[in-house]
């Protein structure tokens, strides 16, 4: 009897023992959801730009993939801000402190609207959360042309003399006109840039030989190539565009030489990146880290990366802030050279 008491006892303290430990997993489950973070209304998705340009394209389509794959609880609403060349999305953004329910999408206006207008923020006032990805630029040539390289249409700018070469593009003292402006100092060429609206009228007015040369993103000029009427001479990026499915003449993106490698030592991209409100935790940002891994990895994303040419290259933390301030300094000299700089 003895025996059989003791070994009740035991079997007794064991129970206590499991249902303890129980609790105080389920306290420390309980307290672990605790800390976690995830948006308890509607996240406004700002764009600093326009409706139908790349930003905006791509905010919506970040929007959609969220919706279709239930990635989030909460809606995703899109409002363009695009007043003082984005400028008023930025300042929202930077002025809505510990405000987790404020996203914003970026370009190089990030770094050029403060620089050419004076407009007081910088990158520095928001939270970076995460690189999406580098928009890519080409160097593009009408293909009845004789230009097959970059040095071919340089020299032919110098020997023409002033205002014998023409490069077109998107908006003043923005992506396009720096590109042109780093071609300039990189070689002692000289270009007329005459702005558009859009890549679509920059693309037309190459294919009719209004313009000489432009530095369209691939998607904005890769319908004329594959018709034949435009060529690439080479891509801005420090790396060949990694898509090898053929797209006219047998040539992919793939076989556009960099320009670097080309003998025109100019680089460019342009950030498609995501910053939040300043002053938000640590979940707040890991929260919204893990959202747009998750959209990556979907079909749609990978489509979209592909249709576009992008260089997918994602950061988050340390080293997209170490990019960010290398890509700053890079757009101050180029626009200090430039005379872009806001007096």
């Amino acid at each position: 009897m003895a025996v059989l008491e003791s070994v009740s006892r035991l079997k007794a303290a064991a129970a206590i023992t499991c249902v303890s430990l129980s609790a105080i997993s389920i306290t420390t489950l309980t307290s672990t959801q605790a800390l976690a973070w995830e948006p308890t209304k509607s996240v406004e998705f700002i764009v600093p730009a326009g409706t139908g340009g790349g930003a905006d394209q791509m905010a919506r389509m970040i929007q959609g993939i969220i919706q279709k794959n239930n990635l989030m609880k909460q809606p995703v609403v899109v409002i363009n801000k695009s007043g003082g060349a984005g400028a008023e999305g930025f300042l929202d953004v930077s002025g809505s402190n510990r405000n987790p329910h404020k996203i914003i999408i970026t370009l190089s206006n990030l770094f050029t609207t403060p620089l050419a207008t004076g407009v007081p923020f910088s990158w520095k006032d928001m939270t970076p959360v995460a690189m999406l990805a580098l928009d890519n630029f080409i160097l593009w040539v009408n293909a009845e042309q004789p230009y097959k390289t970059p040095k071919d249409l340089v020299d032919a700018a110098k020997s023409g003399g002033a205002n014998s070469s023409k490069m077109g593009g998107t908006g003043s003292k923005q992506e396009d006109q720096i590109i042109t402006a780093a071609i300039e100092q990189a070689t002692g060429a000289t270009f007329t840039y005459i702005p558009y609206k859009g890549g679509g009228d920059v693309a037309a007015q190459l294919v009719g030989n209004h313009i000489t040369a432009s530095v369209n993103n691939p998607i904005e000029a890769v319908a004329q190539w594959r018709a034949g009427a435009l060529r690439p001479l080479c891509v801005f990026d420090a790396q060949r565009i990694d898509l090898k499915e053929p797209i006219a003449n047998n040539m992919s993106w793939n076989d556009v030489p960099t320009c670097k490698e080309s003998g025109l030592d100019v680089e460019y991209t342009m950030l498609r990146g995501i910053f939040t409100s300043p002053g938000v935790n640590a979940d707040q940002i890991k929260y919204y880290v893990e959202l747009f891994q998750k959209v990556r990895e979907t079909p749609d994303w990978k489509d979209f990366m592909a249709k576009g040419a992008f260089n997918t290259t994602f950061m988050t933390g340390d080293e997209y802030k170490a990019w960010l301030a290398k890509t700053e300094t890079t757009h101050k000299g180029l626009m200090e050279k430039a005379g872009f700089l806001a007096k």
